[in-house]
């Protein structure tokens, strides 16, 4: 409830878990202040600098020409590597796809098993959130001749490039928040099975956010800045 209090216009990067059902709850709460929900922003970015660690990897070329689009969400099935997408990648049989695919999925709990369960990914998140951050900064910047790559990267946002209402896609940022909200692009076979099972997942989860939020939200519209967003009512106080 701070956020759109005292910092109404700024651009909300959201890192914590999970990031799914977050971003529409939090939704929900700029909505119930008037304000615009496209300043709200899930970092996913993570999944792609996985994408294009494992494909590096495993090709052994630059990490420099790679960039795998990471789309859907951010847990399990619902991250969609769009390998195809990616000149390097795309050359690979879909049998080493679907292997690296399955294991940006699952990258999270490789980490937390590589340190014995005392630790997760907390240094690679941190570059993710800043690439992202970057991007949203060179948009705001509001330098039109700034490259567009250098202003784009994957996030999870109210978006309308499928039939949910917050899907993770390439974002181009500029001087007032997001530009543009990229479509997905041509998908491989493979890639098109693995959306329906990403958007049938994501539905849940979005649904589960917006569900946990609206018994704690005002039931009127508030004005911005509005002081009675105190009213809201701690989670301590439904147990």
């Amino acid at each position: 409830s701070m956020s759109p209090r005292f910092c109404p216009n700024a651009m909300v990067a959201l890192i914590v878990n999970p990031v799914n059902s977050i971003v529409p709850a939090m939704c929900e709460v700029y909505k119930r202040h008037g304000l615009d929900t496209s300043k709200i922003l899930g970092v996913t970015s993570l999944d792609g600098v996985r994408a294009n660690r494992f494909i590096h990897d495993f090709t052994g070329l630059p990490l420099s020409e790679i960039d795998v689009p990471v789309v859907g969400g951010h847990a399990g099935a619902t991250i969609l590597p769009l390998f195809s997408q990616d000149q390097v990648a795309s050359t690979l049989p879909l049998e080493t796809l679907s292997e690296l695919d399955k294991r940006v999925q699952d990258a999270g709990t490789e980490v937390v098993k590589a340190k014995g369960g005392r630790g997760s990914a907390t240094l690679s998140m941190a570059f993710a959130a800043a690439k992202l951050s970057k991007a949203i900064l060179n948009g705001l910047l509001g330098d039109e001749s700034t490259p567009v790559e250098r202003r784009t990267a994957c996030t999870y946002l109210a978006s309308t490039v499928t039939d949910l209402p917050f899907f993770a896609s390439k974002v181009t940022f500029g001087q007032l928040g997001v530009q543009t909200i990229h479509p997905l692009g041509q998908l491989s076979a493979y890639e098109q099975q693995r959306l329906l099972e990403a958007k049938k997942l994501l539905a849940g989860e979005i649904q589960d956010g917006i569900n946990a939020i609206l018994p704690l939200l005002p039931s009127a519209t508030l004005p911005i800045g509005s002081k009675s967003s105190d009213r809201y009512e701690q989670p301590s106080a439904r147990l």
